[in-house]
């Protein structure tokens, strides 16, 4: 079966030795994963992978996940949609790159922002997808399940790229930092949200207990925007909200 328009212009997006000459759709999304899994071992990301999380995730889970990380005077859902758009700036027909995109609670305000543009929405779990799929209209997003860490997407494909709220349980977060830089075009915008160390303890620390236990990485106050600041990236911005950082950025 010929692939669907939306379909066809992800494909198109794609490094043209990565684009499959039968590309394998499974429930509404592209599927490039098969049999790998990519997520690790720890619990938030075996969790992520679950059939009962996607059922509550976006409901429940996320707007809970979100205090514990932001505090109570954190923004809430609404207000962290509102920040993504306002930091990826996205304009009718622009491409857009939703990375851990989830069941697409955020992938469906870019594709409102975009118009007729493009919004790709990547993960890894494909429980996750599949609820994507159901509860997003047909056409809306286009949902592929891939590994942020090794993107298919040719340099400079999209306008806009987010990763909320996925970075700290991301195997080799950097790597896929690389990768989204990778394939930002350039005056392309990048939205991050991610964990962030505070109190006494130092970061190292912070990061070896927590992650032990939950298997969710804390990033150091300034390794993110460090991080972005030495892969070129410009206008760096960073506000942190309790355990949680946005941190925004431009490709020059």
């Amino acid at each position: 079966m010929a692939p669907s328009p939306p379909l066809e212009r992800v494909l198109e997006l794609f490094e043209p030795a990565r684009r499959p000459v039968e590309p394998a759709v499974r429930d509404g999304y592209l599927d490039l994963l098969g049999e790998d899994d990519p997520t690790g071992a720890g619990p938030g990301q075996r969790l992520m992978v679950s059939r009962a999380l996607p059922l509550i995730y976006e409901r429940l889970w996320r707007p809970f996940a979100g205090r514990v990380l932001m505090g109570a005077l954190g923004p809430s859902m609404d207000g962290e949609r509102r920040m993504a758009l306002e930091m990826l700036d996205i304009a009718a027909g622009e491409t857009v790159l939703d990375v851990a995109c989830g069941p697409g609670n955020f992938s469906r305000a870019f594709a409102r922002a975009a118009g007729d543009g493009l919004v790709v929405g990547l993960d890894a779990s494909a429980t996750m997808l599949e609820q994507g799929t159901r509860d997003g209209a047909a056409g809306e997003v286009v949902y592929v399940r891939g590994d942020a860490g090794d993107l298919p997407f040719r340099d400079g494909a999209f306008d806009a790229v987010c990763c909320f709220a996925a970075l700290y349980l991301i195997e080799e977060p950097l790597r896929a930092v690389d990768e989204m830089v990778r394939v930002l075009a350039p005056g392309g915008r990048l939205a991050l949200l991610s964990s962030v160390s505070r109190g006494p303890l130092p970061a190292e620390a912070a990061d070896t207990v927590i992650r032990g236990v939950s298997g969710v990485r804390v990033f150091g106050r300034d390794e993110l925007t460090g991080a972005l600041r030495l892969r070129g990236l410009t206008d760096v911005r960073q506000r942190v909200s309790g355990f949680a950082q946005f941190v925004s950025a431009r490709r020059s």
